[in-house]
């Protein structure tokens, strides 16, 4: 059973997003939160193995944040917003599930990204039209050194420049 943790900060959507995922015996939500404090505690508490969260938070919290410090903990996150972000953050998220979604669109992005977590291809006859995968940094990547792979810090201090508006 894959136990998941819940970062939205609407009340009747965290609500909905449980029954949705636990429509699926094969997954169970252990915690909700509705901003970067409360999923902390609720990752400490409960090690969940994935955190579905939405990128607009309570108390100015975001969900790149909430990322950033899932890591910490080695939770993968999936992003679920009513506005995907502009460009893809595999090192942040296994993707991102646009809002209004179906129950099936739920199901479905819920089984990619544990095919993901447990390296298995992920090959679905139908993907969801709102429903993006991240690619995984590929360490022979080109552009990449070889053997090259971000470490959680340089991550951290991107994602903060980036989150604070200043280039570095």
């Amino acid at each position: 059973m894959l136990k998941i943790l819940i970062v939205e900060d609407d009340r009747q959507l965290a609500t909905t997003l449980k029954y949705l995922v636990e429509d699926n015996p094969r997954y169970r939500v252990v915690a909700t939160a509705d901003d970067l404090e409360s999923a902390v505690a609720a990752a400490t508490e409960h090690r969940p193995e994935l955190a579905l969260v939405d990128l607009h938070l309570a108390r100015g919290s975001t969900g790149f944040s909430v990322a950033v410090r899932m890591r910490d903990f080695d939770i993968p996150c999936f992003f679920i917003s009513g506005k995907a972000p502009p460009f893809a953050m595999p090192d942040l998220a296994l993707g991102c599930l646009m809002k209004p979604f179906t129950a099936e669109d739920m199901h479905r992005a819920l089984a990619a990204a544990e095919d993901m977590m447990r390296g298995r291809e992920t090959l679905r006859p139908k993907m969801p039209v709102n429903l993006t995968l991240y690619d995984q940094p590929d360490q022979d990547q080109d552009e990449a050194e070889p053997g090259f792979i971000p470490s959680k810090r340089s991550l951290k201090t991107r994602i903060e420049h980036w989150i604070a508006g200043t280039q570095g």
